[in-house]
């Protein structure tokens, strides 16, 4: 269950930093409002034009996209984009989110509370 401690830490550092946290879509928005997170930034226009909003808000950003082929594509996409206007990818949380079942965040509540609940 290292993996869980792991993500609960960052989830936490999320918190505690305000750190922004783009993710594709509203229901991965609900997902994270559900765990706390309140800085979040939903994929509503074209990837340069969300990369150049970022970069004239923070030079810090968190990306969420969904683990599965589609949200790799965004994520590298996203995340050139956004190094070439000098804002830092913190892909922490995904790495760790790759170590787990989950492949979609409007999940991530959900398999929170679950392994919480199978740790009891």
């Amino acid at each position: 269950m290292e993996d869980l401690e792991k993500i609960n830490s960052l989830l936490e550092e999320i918190k505690t930093k305000n750190t922004l946290v783009v993710v594709e879509g509203i229901k991965d928005k609900r997902a994270l409002e559900t765990i706390g997170i309140t800085h979040i930034m939903t994929l509503r226009k074209s990837l340069y034009a969300v990369a150049e909003e970022i970069a004239a808000r923070t030079k810090e950003v968190i990306l969420l996209t969904d683990l599965d082929t589609e949200g790799r594509k965004l994520f590298h996409t996203l995340s050139t984009d956004l190094q070439k206007l000098g804002v830092r990818v913190d892909n922490r949380l995904r790495e760790a989110l790759f170590k787990t079942p989950l492949r979609h965040i409007e999940g991530l509540a959900t398999y929170l509370k679950n392994s919480r609940s199978q740790d009891l």
